[in-house]
């Protein structure tokens, strides 16, 4: 795993026993580390994901995935189809895949 890119200063945690079943992990931020890994950065948005070492501690590491800009290579592994995963999408915003009816609690408008 040579080349997972960690991001300095973001922790994560696995949530606590007693914890909703709609919360999935713990954060942390240490400011000052996290505001140096990020001027250290190029690009609008940073894109990473949340994973699991061996160990089993959760950790962020950036997603360098990036689609194919017109090029639509693939190839075949294990008789499925692969797509090759290009350079990093620095400048590409996440992805909104889930309506907010999915998220499982009702936010109040107007305080509590």
């Amino acid at each position: 795993m040579s080349d997972v890119k960690f991001i300095g200063g973001l922790t994560f945690k696995a949530k606590h026993p007693n914890a909703p079943e709609y919360v999935i992990c713990k954060g942390s931020i240490k400011r000052e580390d996290l505001i140096a890994w990020l001027s250290s950065e190029q690009g609008d948005w940073i894109n990473f994901e949340v994973k699991e070492s061996k160990g089993g501690k959760l950790y962020a590491a950036v997603d360098e995935w990036k689609p194919n800009q017109g090029s639509g290579t693939s190839s075949r592994r294990g008789g499925q189809e692969q797509r090759e995963r290009p350079q990093r999408a620095a400048d590409q915003p996440p992805m909104d895949d889930f309506a907010d009816d999915d998220i499982p609690f009702v936010t109040m408008q107007g305080g509590w």
